[in-house]
């Protein structure tokens, strides 16, 4: 069991976290016609924006009620009231999804009062969904903000059912963490149609950010789940919930409605992979389709084949505590050694991390681990790619942001095929780095055979051949 470290240091010198109000803003982007709204100043919703644009290389939908330091210390319902109006009357939402910032939770704003208020006021807005999630940023981290806002949209927006309302056993609610890619969603969709049943996604991502070019412009998000999909999310049979951080929407969905839940903290992996395909035959009533049972096939051959290159490897390794958990123990599952780990925020499967400590930091944190554990492989997100060329260390690219590459929501790294792929490029990624900056080759070889010998120096073969002789 892994001992979990605070930090100890004033400040975040090389910051590695994300702040929860993006972080529920994120999940409010996986609904359809959508705007989230953070209750704070410009600047903490332009920052958010920039890390999700640089990101996804798509148009984001984000707003703010542009708080000063006057309405701060006033009091932010007059710019609140003022954002809801615009965005109402301009980009005509089904939703708008408030998330508080530090500063409106440093001054007390209750947002809940105030969109009572005005409701009253407005009677235009009865039948748009406000759904306000407190999401301070001088706590948490962005995994916390996802989780805070899916597990109060099914409180606030999933219907109770009627006491003799009928189930649809085929139907399937999932609840996926943030550290599932758009691309994830998508796998994890084709695997539930194969077995017969019928998804519904909340957030739906791979629905409004896979990268798709929409028919035509729109001012909210392009896609997603519905608001009347999500309401009638507590017919379905089962709720499958992917990564401990949605144990609490989970939760809260089978108390209002009564559907039973099934938690997968991973589904990264051999093991977890056939956890999670044992139980969807159970509830599907079929057997696992030929396909799955070939890629099986595949996913342990490739398991074979690189562990001969990332067996023994000296992992650093930093993300959100689900995401952590994931990586780190598929890699741990291929020979690697878990040698420095750091994370963002406390979650409850941090001790079960397969190394010795996890400290709670940041990048720079991260970086003294490596170089101390002599660390030959690291694996975060972007803002690690100097970290990793200042220890002349391969280096993976995992979790958000991911702004110095292409294709960040449609990595794939869930499932068979995903855990396959997810292998393959790292063990790529560990082969091309011995063979540009560590061990000879046989094209080295040849090429120092090549070379002429220096005056007053006697070749080893001609050494080797005096000494038989």
């Amino acid at each position: 069991m892994a001992i979990v470290t605070a930090p100890t240091k004033a400040c975040a010198v090389n910051p590695l976290k994300m702040s929860q109000p993006i972080g529920g803003a994120f999940a409010f982007m996986g609904l359809r016609e959508a705007m989230p709204l953070l209750h704070g100043s410009q600047g903490c919703t332009s920052f958010g924006l920039t890390l999700f644009v640089r990101h996804f290389k798509e148009a984001v939908p984000l707003q703010t009620t542009a708080m000063s330091e006057v309405s701060t210390v006033l009091g932010g319902h007059e710019n609140l009231e003022q954002a809801i109006l615009n965005i109402y009357n301009r980009a005509k939402p089904k939703i708008i999804g408030i998330c508080s910032t530090g500063v409106t939770e440093t001054n007390g704003d209750d947002v809940d009062a105030y969109l009572k208020l005005i409701r009253d006021k407005h009677p235009q807005l009865a039948k748009l969904a406000l759904v306000h999630v407190s999401t301070p940023d001088f706590k948490g981290a962005f995994q916390d903000g996802w989780e805070k806002a899916v597990a109060r949209i099914v409180e606030l927006l999933v219907e109770r059912p009627h006491v003799n309302g009928l189930r649809d056993p085929s139907r399937v609610n999932v609840l996926p963490g943030c550290h599932l890619t758009p691309g994830d969603l998508d796998e994890l969709r084709v695997i539930l149609e194969d077995f017969g049943l019928r998804p519904s996604f909340l957030p739906d991502l791979a629905g409004s950010l896979d990268g798709h070019i929409p028919d035509e412009f729109t001012p909210t998000t392009i896609g997603g789940i519905g608001v009347d999909e999500i309401a009638s999310m507590g017919r379905a049979g089962w709720t499958i919930a992917i990564g401990a951080q949605m144990r609490r929407a989970a939760e809260v969905m089978q108390a209002k409605t009564g559907v039973p839940f099934r938690l997968f903290e991973r589904l990264c992996g051999l093991g977890p992979n056939d956890e999670f395909m044992t139980f969807l035959t159970e509830i599907s009533g079929r057997p696992v389709p030929l396909k799955y049972r070939r890629q099986r096939g595949q996913l342990t051959d490739a398991m074979l084949d690189a562990h001969f290159h990332i067996g023994g490897r000296r992992l650093a390794i930093a993300a959100e505590p689900d995401l952590l958990l994931d990586l780190s123990s598929m890699l741990h599952d291929m020979g690697a050694q878990v040698c420095a780990a750091v994370t963002t925020t406390q979650s409850q499967v941090i001790g079960r991390i397969k190394t010795k400590q996890v400290l709670i930091g940041d990048l720079e944190d991260l970086e003294e681990l490596a170089r101390t554990k002599h660390c030959d492989l690291l694996i975060t997100h972007s803002h690690g790619r100097q970290a990793a060329a200042r220890l002349k260390i391969p280096f993976y690219r995992a979790g958000f942001p991911m702004f110095d590459r292409l294709g960040a929501g449609h990595q794939l790294s869930i499932g068979y095929r995903g855990t396959r792929d997810l292998i393959f490029d790292i063990a790529n990624l560990v082969i091309a780095d011995r063979e540009e900056n560590h061990q000879p080759t046989p094209d080295r070889w040849r090429a120092a055979a090549a070379l002429p010998l220096r005056s007053g120096h006697r070749s080893s073969v001609g050494a080797a051949e005096r000494s038989i002789a």
